[in-house]
């Protein structure tokens, strides 16, 4: 038999498709033939799969050797199918057998050792709907292979073992190294019913608080309360304050206050870390909410995703299900703040480039924080501020009316002052704070649970102006806000979601005339309140 077959599996973004990868060996003169729109880095392989084979001690024939990916017309990149051409090209010299059912993912060093790849674990979830039910990786791709339910894992160090598991002859052998089991232990989450990963020192939920606990800000009433709010709803929030305020502290306390991840979206945040980290780095589901915080001269590709090819997931997508932290915000790019309008509108980033389009997963809680003029102290006690009014009121232009418009909470941050910093009357706790988060989550998902939604800030406005409208004495001020122009329609939408979040923190069956107040104060820009 001259042909040989064998399967593996790449990724477009998030997206893996099975390739079924075929070998036959012509009588003719030694050459290696790859097809199916290989790029750069997967023709490499044909160099090192000759070199693993006879340093693997089964020499690949000195015959023309063409190996065909299908389906042919998708682009094709990585180094992900080394292992799999290999395989095939051994079962169509009869070295091996019972390849053709089978995933193998791994790449080949020149020595014949597997090595691990990035993004293990989409592809073998790919894989899994397509019916696979056996996948072979490197031994440090074990743990995140495992964490895909419904699949036998197998992994080995070297392309030896893996040769010898499907040597032919007889019954094929298959005790490839080690079965991994699923890694990712569980305890119950009294809150949803669903389950709750255990952190390294075996804590559950109270383990899941990250960045610190909120019992370290001290005052800041009003901010701890948006901060709680932003939790509870899924809302985005900006800070605006004096330096030295505490605005970046209460930021990198979110995550702290927002529920652990579901089963599917800590699947869809591992898969995000598998393909955007490094090979290897995964081992377990994670159920902490991330927290991305990039630096304010970051570029817009690092921001929203780039490449020269298919386009890689930036921070939009390291923070899905999760906080987007922009620090000092009117210090980024206009073109970096503008483009994060599309992903916090509608949860996805489409990334186009010349190899192809690519869309990644960007649901994230967008937290802003920014000084109110260059120098800082325009909201300031302790000094006066050397800004011209022309600087102030440039400094914030820099963000964009659209921009600010799709931010449901825009909160003042004052410093504290020193009656707050005594010890003996410490603030709230994440722990405390977070069982409120949980409770009004729960009130949200049984109300929204027949729309498929799962928090007030994914209501769309056909809802929140029908079934889920409040009585027009509660939304009569909002609605003259509306008509006078003070409101656009989606700030309009957007208080409305506000209003019914602080109706379900103070458990009200629906929003009335406070909450609704409450929401548009909790809304209104820091120059409105000044000058307002």
């Amino acid at each position: 038999m001259s042909m040989g077959r064998s399967r593996g599996v790449v990724l477009v973004g998030m997206q893996g498709h099975l390739i079924d990868v075929e070998s036959d060996i012509g009588q003719s003169l030694p050459a290696f033939v790859l097809l199916g729109l290989p790029d750069a880095s997967l023709r490499e392989s044909q160099d090192r799969i000759r070199s693993a084979a006879r340093n693997s001690g089964i020499d690949l024939p000195a015959r023309r050797l063409t190996v065909n990916l299908l389906p042919a017309s998708l682009p094709k990149s990585g180094s992900g199918l080394d292992l799999a051409i290999l395989m095939s090209a051994w079962a169509a010299e009869g070295m091996v057998a019972g390849t053709e059912p089978v995933a193998f993912l791994a790449e080949l060093g020149l020595d014949g050792r597997l090595r691990p790849v990035r993004g293990v674990l989409p592809a073998v979830a790919a894989a899994v709907r397509a019916g696979v039910e056996t996948v072979v990786v490197s031994r440090e791709n074990a743990h995140e292979a495992a964490l895909v339910p419904g699949v036998e894992v197998l992994a080995a160090s070297h392309a030896v073992e893996v040769a010898g598991a499907f040597s032919r002859g007889g019954r094929v052998r298959r005790e490839v190294g080690d079965r991994f089991a699923d890694l990712d232990e569980r305890v119950p989450d009294r809150h949803t019913g669903g389950a709750v990963g255990v952190d390294e020192a075996g804590d559950g939920v109270a383990g899941l608080q990250a960045g610190g606990d909120l019992a370290e800000v001290r005052g800041q009433h009003e901010a701890r309360f948006a901060l709680e709010v932003a939790a509870a709803g899924g809302h985005h929030l900006l800070l605006v304050g004096a330096p030295g305020a505490g605005k970046t502290m209460l930021a990198e306390r979110l995550p702290g206050i927002l529920p652990p991840l579901g089963d599917d979206a800590a699947m869809e945040v591992t898969a995000i870390e598998s393909v955007a980290g490094d090979a290897a780095t995964v081992s377990r589901l994670r159920r902490r909410p991330p927290f991305e915080a990039p630096h304010h001269s970051a570029s817009t590709a690092a921001v929203v995703g780039g490449g020269a090819r298919i386009a890689r997931p930036g921070a939009v997508t390291r923070a899905h299900c999760g906080v987007l932290f922009v620090d000092e915000a009117p210090e980024f790019q206009r073109q970096v703040l503008d483009s994060l309008r599309q992903p916090v509108e509608t949860g996805v980033i489409s990334l186009h480039r010349a190899a192809g389009s690519v869309t990644y997963p960007a649901r994230f809680q967008l937290v802003m924080a920014a000084n109110p003029c260059p120098c800082g102290m325009a909201l300031g006690r302790a000094g006066e501020c050397s800004c011209s009014v022309v600087q102030r009121r440039g400094y914030l232009a820099k963000l964009s009316g659209p921009l600010l418009d799709r931010i449901d909470l825009q909160v003042q941050v004052d410093r504290p002052r020193s009656a707050s910093m005594t010890l003996d009357d410490p603030g709230e706790s994440s722990a405390a704070v977070l069982e409120r988060v949980l409770a009004a989550r729960a009130v949200q998902q049984a109300r929204l649970g027949r729309w498929e939604l799962r928090m007030n800030s994914q209501a769309p406005m056909g809802l929140l102006t029908g079934a889920l409208r409040p009585a027009a004495a509660a939304s009569a001020a909002l609605d003259a806000a509306l008509d006078r122009g003070g409101l656009s329609l989606r700030g309009y939408v957007r208080v409305l979601r506000l209003a019914w979040t602080l109706a379900d923190m103070a458990g009200r069956t629906s929003p009335e005339a406070e909450d609704v107040e409450a929401a548009m104060q909790l809304r209104q820009s820091t120059e409105e309140r000044r000058t307002g």
